[in-house]
């Protein structure tokens, strides 16, 4: 049998250039690939979904609305960047730059976020159920109105942090630094606090808050 006709299409795939699809997508200039510069990028409404972040510089970045499901945003820069409504369900986060960013009204729900800086950045309104914020950085943001149901704060520093009206039922808070922040009306429900730190905090309206914490 003459085989030479079987293997010579297997050989014209096999060195045939990648197809566009194969590419990283690029997006007003952006090329979303790991350690990618897009400072300044507009992404708003983009959809990002398990896309390969790592390291990018998406410092000032506008993603307002974007689609973020899944990425993995590890050790990415998005300090000031704009996530004002952006979901980032289950997106991976953990040890990326969010300092002074804007994740208002944000879907955050399940997203894996060990020892993300994210100091006076706005979380209001964002909805942060169960994520993993362990080790976390979040010393005077912004969560007023945030939904931290059953999240994972152990150890997180929320030193001067704005909780008023937070709903931190179920959460995880134990070695919390909470020092100085504003837990006005907010919910504790079953919140775990072993070993939490609460030195100066508003406790006024809270709702199981620990209000005879040692002062």
């Amino acid at each position: 049998m003459n085989i030479s006709r079987y293997l010579l299409p297997i050989a014209v795939i096999l060195s045939a250039p990648l197809h566009a699809d194969d590419q990283p997508p690029t997006i007003n200039g952006c090329v979303i690939q790991p350690e990618s510069k897009c400072a300044n990028a507009d992404l708003r409404g983009a959809d990002l979904s398990n896309q390969d972040m790592r390291k990018m510089d998406l410092t000032g970045a506008d993603l307002t609305g974007a689609n973020l499901r899944h990425a993995n945003l590890d050790l990415a820069n998005l300090e000031k960047a704009n996530l004002t409504g952006a979901t980032l369900t289950r997106a991976s986060l953990q040890q990326a730059n969010l300092r002074l960013a804007n994740f208002t009204d944000a879907q955050l729900v399940a997203i894996q976020g060990w020892g993300l800086f994210a100091q006076a950045a706005r979380f209001n309104g964002a909805n942060l159920t169960a994520a993993n914020l362990e080790f976390a950085r979040l010393s005077g943001a912004k969560l007023h109105g945030a939904n931290l149901t059953a999240a994972n704060l152990e150890m997180t520093w929320l030193s001067k942090a704005d909780l008023d009206h937070a709903n931190l039922t179920d959460a995880n808070l134990q070695e919390g630094k909470l020092n100085d922040a504003n837990l006005g009306n907010a919910t504790l429900t079953v919140a775990r606090r072993h070993y939490a730190t609460f030195q100066g905090s508003n406790m006024d309206g809270c709702f199981d808050c620990p209000v005879d914490w040692e002062k």
